[in-house]
């Protein structure tokens, strides 16, 4: 791609439970930036008595779950034993190594606005069969700038570093524009990504809406963003991913074994993914493809 081109890749509808999403990543002719390989925007989208926002328990491996909230709240379970409330501004980060299991559930929430991102970030080989964990933030470095109001999820940016973990060279940020231009400094090894949450943003002169997810290529030392009123966006961003990756339903791996394998651990209830106490009965998928087709 040439320097400095702006790529505009549309998101595509899912179903997660009883939430439709915007999956921006991955999609066709995008499938990682740096090691982010997974991004659904939800909402937003207004609760009521008989609308459930409740994800009954489920498996991961292989990466790191991060959940951003720009409204609402989630009570996140896992089998870990973790039961934390995620409010909007707060992180959640989980990080499944050999495997895990969580559920995403409505605290009691029966009106008001849901809105937020879930996204994902493939473990390099050196952490993707370790042990679990996770963690939970409230306060994370915010950066005010003429126009914007920046908020560091993961990695560093600018001169602020965040606190959650992270197992490769990367960095997500929530991008909150107060309308007008910015500049924004970047790093060039890094290739980088704009998914926008509400609004509009023109980055570098290519206009961005929800529903987009704007690939800004790599070897940028900046780039100027500009709205017209207020709009947020999360920036990702990374050092190329050079690792091949399989993935299918909620497993991150390299080869189809290893998603079979996962996939049985799963399905006879072994204990490698644990259990959630969560009042919802787990939640059970077909076997992959290339299994049913040997039956």
């Amino acid at each position: 791609m040439p320097e400095h081109e702006v790529e505009i890749f549309q998101s595509r509808e899912a179903q997660v439970a009883e939430l439709r999403v915007r999956r921006a990543l991955p999609t066709k002719g995008r499938r990682t930036v740096g090691a982010w390989c997974f991004v659904d925007h939800m909402g937003p989208m207004s609760l009521s008595p008989d609308r459930s926002i409740d994800v009954a328990p489920h498996p991961h491996m292989g990466l790191q779950t991060v959940t951003w909230l720009f409204s609402g709240e989630f009570l996140h379970r896992d089998s870990l034993g973790s039961e934390q409330i995620i409010r909007a501004g707060q992180l959640n980060l989980m990080t499944s190594g050999h495997g895990v299991a969580h559920s995403e559930e409505n605290p009691g929430l029966r009106s008001g606005e849901m809105h937020g991102m879930q996204l994902w970030v493939a473990q390099p080989s050196t952490t993707r069969d370790g042990g679990a964990g996770f963690e939970h933030h409230e306060e994370l470095p915010k950066i005010e700038v003429s126009n914007l109001r920046a908020t560091v999820l993961v990695g560093s940016f600018g001169q602020s570093r965040s606190p959650a973990r992270r197992d490769s060279e990367l960095v997500g940020v929530e991008l909150d524009f107060h309308g007008g231009p910015v500049t924004l400094d970047l790093e060039p090894t890094y290739e980088y990504a704009l998914i926008v949450a509400n609004g509009s943003v023109l980055a570098d002169g290519t206009v961005v809406h929800p529903g987009q997810l704007a690939y800004l290529g790599a070897g940028r030392d900046e780039c100027r963003f500009e709205t017209q009123s207020p709009s947020r966006a999360m920036l990702i961003g990374g050092v190329p991913f050079d690792e091949r990756l399989f993935m299918w339903w909620n497993f991150v791996a390299r080869t189809q074994d290893e998603i079979s394998d996962a996939w049985r651990s799963w399905a006879t209830g072994e204990e490698r993914f644990g259990r959630v106490a969560s009042p919802f009965a787990r939640i059970e998928v077909s076997p992959p493809p290339w299994l049913m087709a040997l039956h």
